[in-house]
């Protein structure tokens, strides 16, 4: 037999080879399971876990009388993996699409949707395995969807804020972004207390990564958000914005404005601006329509702002309602100095400090501040929170402009006092009024009453806030019998009258600065005023910006903003059923006080 001859090369090269293979497989065994034993046990339990956050309800926001003006729905959204998708189920497809309410070509699209390159790496195709079909389905529809039985066709269950009124109180609410951040309004404001906490949950899943129930093995509950009782009322903000959308459409103002607010409480009944938006769908709102223009709109208040250096005077003892104030000169001597005093619309020669205030003088107005002199007029502005914010809580608000008297130029302080040389919010000037209807008391304007849980129970009450006493009792009521008759046929706010009640107020007309100068045909109106003027239980504030009107017409406060505090004044008093004054009470005097010349 014929031996078999073996190379020796080849056969340590075989065996070598051998060794090294099982060597290195040997090694790298080792290396997994006893270097790397840790962190590839931990990428297994990883795999193998299933961590899924529990979503919180987000709480409700109510009026004062428990309306409701936002919450919170479980929907669904509905999508579909390409590639788990069969063709025997596209006679379905028709039937999705009508209850999607999307085109039946928008299915057909995300079927084919099978890969997408990326943006890093665009050579490289990745498997798509979920196409959006619509974002928020209700649960109803969503139910209906399943028993069609389309496979691949699944939806992920989720929270969605809903506004039931839409455009009602739109800038009072403000709204919940797409990320689920609380983007403006009391939305912003009330975060902390409608959040309410997420739970989780600690879980198992299969090879399929789906989650298997039955091996659960810690679960944190979700705590709901808490519930927010605005003080608005949502039928004084139906009518503010039935009357807001009067004002637009009789004088196509650039913007307007109107607040309606209890003087004592300094609560908000009803805020609203017009434009205004939808909270569901404020992605397809300009940004502008969703500013609250009644904190972050600043203009010159003109005549609304009198009530300062003539309250500031009679707080002082300078004068009383009956003294004498010659508004004959165009000037004045003041030291050394002779100041030019603003021209009145008519001439009113010598008449007392309650004229001044029923005729809106002008030369009144401005003496009276020469009077209180520069320091003590720059005292009374701050007083009244001019120049600062109210803090009212929604952002955006502006503090408005007013100088110290270290920068007033020569005519600073005949000119501040009929309301020039100052900015403020129409937030800021109804603050005002309503510390005069207050007793002089200035309160912090407010939104909210409470916040309370899911049983009605307060958790944080939001008590009324004094900020300050501004001026005395006696002048407040004193200044209110003149407030009256501004609103009266020889007043400047006649239109404002309502019958059977008194009704105590100011107008103001501001000429805009267009490229530095005042113009004769772009104005600012407003109104702010209170009823019963003895016992007032609401003061409304009405401000339009640029009301365009017929042809040799001026916007004036009275012409324009009166009528509209009117028409609202109406409407709350058929929806209060408050009862006519006495006559009595309605007589306009200043009697008691014995006139002398200044």
């Amino acid at each position: 037999m014929r031996s078999l001859f073996v190379s020796k090369f080849r056969y340590y090269l075989v065996f070598l080879s051998v060794c090294f293979a099982f060597g290195s497989l040997g090694g790298r065994l080792v290396w997994l399971q006893v270097f790397e034993a840790d962190r590839f046990s931990n990428v297994a339990e990883g795999a193998r876990k299933n961590f899924s956050t529990i979503k919180a309800r987000r709480g409700d926001i109510v009026d004062a009388k428990g309306n409701l003006l936002a919450t919170t729905r479980s929907v669904v959204e509905v999508g579909l993996d390409p590639h788990s998708v069969v063709d025997s189920d596209q006679l379905k497809w028709q039937t999705l699409s009508a209850y999607l309410g999307i085109p039946e070509e928008d299915i057909v699209k995300a079927v084919n949707t099978k890969t997408r390159t990326s943006a890093v790496e665009p050579k490289e195709a990745r498997d798509v395995r979920w196409v959006k079909l619509k974002e928020k389905v209700d649960e109803g529809t969503y139910r209906k969807i399943q028993e069609l039985r389309i496979k691949g066709v699944y939806g992920n269950f989720k929270h969605s804020r809903l506004y039931p009124n839409r455009n009602l109180a739109s800038h009072i609410l403000g709204f919940v972004n797409k990320e689920d951040v609380a983007a403006m309004g009391v939305e912003r404001f009330a975060d902390y207390y409608l959040k309410g906490q997420d739970g989780w949950r600690e879980s198992e899943k299969d090879g399929r990564r789906r989650e298997m129930p039955q091996h659960r093995s810690l679960e944190v509950k979700a705590n709901d958000g808490l519930n927010v009782e605005l003080s608005i009322d949502r039928r004084i903000q139906d009518i503010v914005e039935e009357e807001l959308s009067t004002l637009v459409r009789e004088f196509n103002p650039l913007s307007a404005s109107v607040i309606v607010s209890d003087p004592k409480s300094g609560y908000i009944l009803a805020l609203a601006n017009a434009p205004d938006f939808n909270p569901n769908l404020f992605n397809q709102a300009e940004l502008a329509h969703q500013r609250n223009r009644a904190l972050s709109d600043v203009y010159e208040p003109g005549s609304t702002f009198k009530i300062v250096a003539i309250s500031g005077a009679m707080n002082e003892g300078l004068v009383t309602p009956s003294d004498i104030i010659d508004c004959s000169k165009s000037t004045v001597r003041r030291g050394s100095r002779n100041l030019r005093l603003p021209n009145d619309h008519n001439p009113l020669g010598k008449i007392s400090v309650s004229k001044v205030v029923q005729k809106s003088s002008n030369r009144g107005a401005a003496r009276l501040g020469i009077l209180l002199g520069k320091q003590r007029l720059y005292k009374y502005c701050q007083s009244f929170g001019f120049g600062q914010k109210t803090n009212f809580g929604i952002g955006g608000e502006r503090q408005g402009t007013l100088h110290a008297p270290s920068r007033w130029d020569g005519l600073t302080i005949t000119r501040l006092p009929i309301g020039h040389a100052v900015s403020v919010t129409p937030m800021q000037i109804h603050a005002s009024m309503a510390c005069v209807a207050n007793d002089g008391v200035l309160m912090k304007p407010q939104f909210i009453s409470r916040v309370f849980d899911q049983a009605g129970k307060t958790i944080v009450p939001f008590e009324p806030k004094p900020v300050r006493k501004v001026i005395s009792t006696r002048v407040s009521r004193q200044l209110s019998t003149m407030l009256k008759s501004v609103v009266t046929e020889e007043g400047t706010a006649r239109r404002a009258r309502i019958e059977g009640f008194s009704v105590a107020g100011k107008t103001g007309t501001t000429q805009k600065l267009i490229d530095g100068k005042y113009s004769n045909r772009h104005h600012v109106a407003s109104f702010v005023g209170y009823f019963p003027a003895h016992d007032p239980k609401v003061v409304i504030t009405v401000v339009v910006d640029e009301p365009k009107m017929k042809k040799g017409l001026l916007g004036y406060g009275g012409v324009v903003a009166a009528p509209s505090f009117q028409r609202v004044g109406k409407r709350i008093i058929s929806y209060w059923g408050l009862k006519p004054e006495n006559e009595d009470r309605m007589v306009v005097s200043g009697a008691g006080f014995k006139p002398r010349a200044l």
